[in-house]
């Protein structure tokens, strides 16, 4: 049911790093507050409905729930703890009147941890910090409290902002208490809380209807759905609206069709709405996010600010290996486009551009794991197409200096291997920031590093600290260009022709580096098939198979090892390659393999390239 007075309506967000519970949290304040029935079937993480999101164990989008408790309607926003997923969290937070900072009482505050919370602090918005995980073996409850309240005070954080409630929990086992003595029964100490804590939201009710949209989605029976916050005056169906962006001209006109509550994780049709409360809207056009949507007599849009712009880039093209079209449908660079226009209208964190000749997109956003996310996804709908090496998007200061993003990096890593990650983090032209022990034989160490650094060092540092370490980055500012950066030194090993590759032939090359591809696994001249363990490129024939005769051998054939082929997400690859070469997407396959796939147009590329760069 809608609320019907905005004094009964309390709009909160759970934000907190990736990974420190805020979906599991959620999953037992749906069920203690009796969203669900007696015997209904919920899964875990109810919250993390796309598909990437349960593999992954993360949340990409930023979703909506509401609950009922004694009377007043609580509406909870899940966000992202990803920092490249940061713009959902950005936006929601102008829909909040309460955040819940969930922390880890193991790891602490880590980097995105400091982003949203920054993020709400400029807000005015008083959070109630909750240390999650109390019952793990290495809790320290205690110093992750000091750790947050230092936070706060790095923030800038006003007095009333510093003197926030504390909650002990452990969502998984859904309970809380205000102190570590006190009973663990349930989450019921939270919801009071809440109740007690953060305001009703500031509305004109007698105010014509304004709307901020925060959230778009699509569905595939409502078509474009927009999500916000009325902030004044009563919307109701088939009533007239109007959209207006931030300059304040007009966007679309629009008579209210239809309007969705939230119930539980359900959407609702209601007939009315009071301001205060978190709506949907649909069918609308042309209507964005940050576009206001009013009343046909207001003139001034909702104030919002911009989202932070994106840092990182790649290359779309379409797919022209041998093997395109034989895994996927969708394969010219129209449905490419389309699809890219169309995510880059809901996820204001991307921005899509086209190259003059329209055959090649610029897809930038946050970080690799945000621009893989999406291409994983076109993959999985049947898209077909090629990706570049990502590249950080540099801008000049008044002076005309060059500027490139800078990350603060945090690394958890044990004692013995701090060094290594220190050796090649500077490798990589990162200043060293801060070094303390952080208790059970690990090390803290923050950096703030150039992103040009970081791509491909992820596998590095998983491999140097033997994958025990954690790293953590956010985007800290743009800072004065570093120069050449140390990339990837080893050469590739190159196809030489096209057919399923043959375990005799693999196994006579593997001495000359690490191979990407298997017995039988399909691959074709110019196709990356392994990492040559010298600096130059080598191209090798895995297609060669046994010499028979009819001549019998006197001694016994040699038996055929092969070592397992290395295997990498689409991340991985993403950073793995060098700028002359291309990630090749299909639904079934992912592979590595040249710009240019003939040897000769390799060789003339590759002079005019050193050419060009003598002449610079």
């Amino acid at each position: 049911m809608a609320a019907t007075d905005s004094k009964l309506i309390r709009n909160i967000a759970i934000i907190a790093h990736v990974d420190h519970g805020k979906t599991t949290l959620i999953d037992n304040i749906l069920k203690q507050s009796g969203s669900f029935r007696a015997n209904q079937n919920v899964e875990e993480r109810v919250m993390d409905s796309n598909d990437l999101e349960k593999e992954r164990g993360i949340t990409i989008l930023a979703k909506c729930t509401a609950i009922d408790w004694e009377g007043t309607r609580i509406n909870i926003i899940d966000t992202p703890g990803h920092a490249d997923f940061g713009g959902e969290v950005e936006r929601v937070l102008n829909m909040c009147d309460g955040v819940i900072l969930l922390t880890d009482a193991a790891e602490g505050p880590l980097p995105q941890t400091k982003f949203v919370l920054g993020k709400a602090l400029k807000l005015g918005i008083k959070p109630i910090v909750m240390i999650n995980k109390v019952d793990r073996s290495d809790a320290r409850p205690d110093d992750v409290l000091n750790e947050v309240f230092d936070l706060f005070v790095s923030l800038e954080a006003t007095d009333e902002q510093l003197d926030f409630p504390v909650l002990y929990a452990s969502g998984r086992d859904g309970w809380c208490a205000k102190s570590l003595e006190a009973p663990r029964e349930n989450l019921h100490p939270l919801l009071e809380l809440v109740m007690e804590y953060v305001p009703a939201p500031k509305v004109l009710e007698s105010a014509p209807f304004t709307m901020l949209a925060t959230l778009l989605s699509s569905d595939p029976f409502l078509g474009r759905v927009l999500t916000g916050k009325v902030y004044g005056g009563h919307p109701k169906v088939n009533m007239a609206v109007k959209a207006i962006g931030l300059d304040g001209k007009t966007v679309e006109t629009f008579r209210l069709t239809k309007l969705f509550s939230y119930q539980g994780i359900e959407r609702v049709p209601v007939t009315e709405a009071v301001a205060g409360d978190i709506i949907c809207i649909a069918g609308m056009v042309k209507t964005s996010v940050a576009d206001t949507i009013c009343d046909p007599a207001v003139t001034e849009p909702v104030p919002t600010d911009p989202v932070d712009p994106p840092t990182m880039a790649v290359t779309i093209t379409v797919n022209d290996s041998p093997y395109a079209g034989t895994e996927g449908k969708k394969l010219t660079s129209n449905m490419i486009r389309e699809r890219l226009n169309a995510e880059a209208e809901t996820n204001v964190a991307i921005r899509v551009t086209e190259s003059e000749g329209r055959d090649a997109f610029e897809l930038a956003g946050r970080g690799e794991l945000q621009l893989g996310v999406l291409i994983e996804t076109m993959r999985r709908e049947g898209f077909e197409l090629s990706v570049s090496r990502p590249r950080v998007l540099l801008k000049k200061d008044e002076n005309g200096n060059l500027l490139e993003p800078y990350e603060e990096i945090t690394c958890d890593v044990d004692e013995i291997y701090s060094g290594a990650v220190v050796e090649k983090m500077t490798q990589r032209k990162a200043e060293l920031r801060d070094m303390r022990p952080s208790g059970a034989g690990k090390t803290r160490i923050m950096f703030l590093a150039p992103s040009r650094g970081l791509i491909g060092y992820q596998s590095q540092f998983l491999t140097d600290t033997r994958g025990t370490g954690l790293m953590n980055r956010i985007f800290d500012s743009y800072g004065p260009y570093k120069g050449d950066i140390l990339a990837r030194r080893n050469g590739a090993l190159i196809s030489t022709d096209k057919g399923d590759a043959v375990a005799y032939a693999i196994w006579k090359l593997q001495d000359r580096g690490i191979m990407f591809i298997g017995h039988n696994d399909k691959v074709y001249a110019g196709m990356v098939v392994g990492e040559h363990s010298r600096e130059n490129d080598l191209e090798i024939n895995v297609l060669k198979g046994k010499q028979l005769t009819n001549v019998r051998a006197s001694g016994a054939d040699e038996a055929v090892i092969l070592v397992p082929p290395k295997k990498m997400s689409m991340e991985e690859m993403m950073s793995y390659i060098n700028d002359d070469e291309l990630v090749e997407v299909t639904p079934k396959s992912l592979r590595l393999r040249k710009k240019h796939l003939d040897s000769n147009t390799r060789d003339r590329a590759k002079k005019e390239a050193k050419k060009a760069g003598a002449e610079v």
